[in-house]
């Protein structure tokens, strides 16, 4: 069973999601990043948010990850900004799954 939803990145930008009852997780370093990253991935959330900032830096994890249906895993912007990588995932799972690109049309 699944215990719900997961946030993981610098705690600034993370830290609010708690308020609407979501579970946080805090990380200073990409190290530290994918070892609960890949905690997380264990089977205990079906949804895990990931700031775009460390998503970055843990490509390969999420890779690994992203054929299975769960976790569902989210890019979001952090404090930092939005670098366009959660948009860019988004357009690339409907892509995916329609086959092509009726969100955007092929425009950037």
């Amino acid at each position: 069973m699944y215990k719900g939803v997961a946030v993981i990145g610098d705690r600034d930008s993370i830290y609010g999601f708690a308020s609407i009852g979501l579970s946080i997780f805090p990380v200073s370093d990409s190290v530290e990043g994918a070892k609960t990253f890949r905690q997380l991935c264990k089977g205990e959330y079906a949804v895990i948010y990931i700031t775009e900032s460390l998503a970055a830096e843990l490509e390969e994890e999420i890779e690994k990850v992203s054929e299975s249906m769960c976790p569902a895993v989210i890019l979001i912007p952090g404090i930092y900004g939005n670098t366009g990588r959660g948009l860019a995932q988004v357009r690339k799972s409907v892509e995916k799954a329609v086959g092509s690109d009726i969100l955007f049309g092929g425009k950037d």
